[in-house]
């Protein structure tokens, strides 16, 4: 079984694990990958070329578009619609665990 990493990507503030269920050489249609984000990590604003599906596992988070916010707590499903702005991550002192699936998307910081 394979193990969370810490990830060093720029979209990412804070101290973030993640790994890739499936995708990459599993997939070229999917990825689905588990992100763990400690105590208010989150990530930047940004879009995606495809639509996301967030699962929410673990914790107590956010996810905000430029319209609205809502809480992140387990068994919690959104549904991001491609080229929405977003961020999502955990709230200050807390930590959030989602499963994100994402088709064959460009992914794009919009600070």
């Amino acid at each position: 079984m394979r193990k969370p990493t810490r990830s060093v990507a720029d979209i990412f503030s804070g101290e973030v694990d993640s790994f890739t269920v499936v995708g990459g050489e599993h997939s070229t249609d999917l990825r689905l990958s588990e992100i763990h984000f400690k105590s208010g990590a989150r990530n930047r604003w940004h879009t995606h070329t495809t639509d996301q599906i967030l699962l929410c596992t673990d914790g107590d988070g956010i996810i905000a578009t430029d319209a609205e916010q809502h809480d992140l707590t387990p068994g919690v499903v959104a549904l991001i619609p491609k080229n929405t702005r977003h961020w999502h991550g955990a709230k200050p002192g807390k930590d959030m665990t989602h499963w994100s699936i994402l088709g064959p998307a460009d992914t794009r910081i919009a600070d």
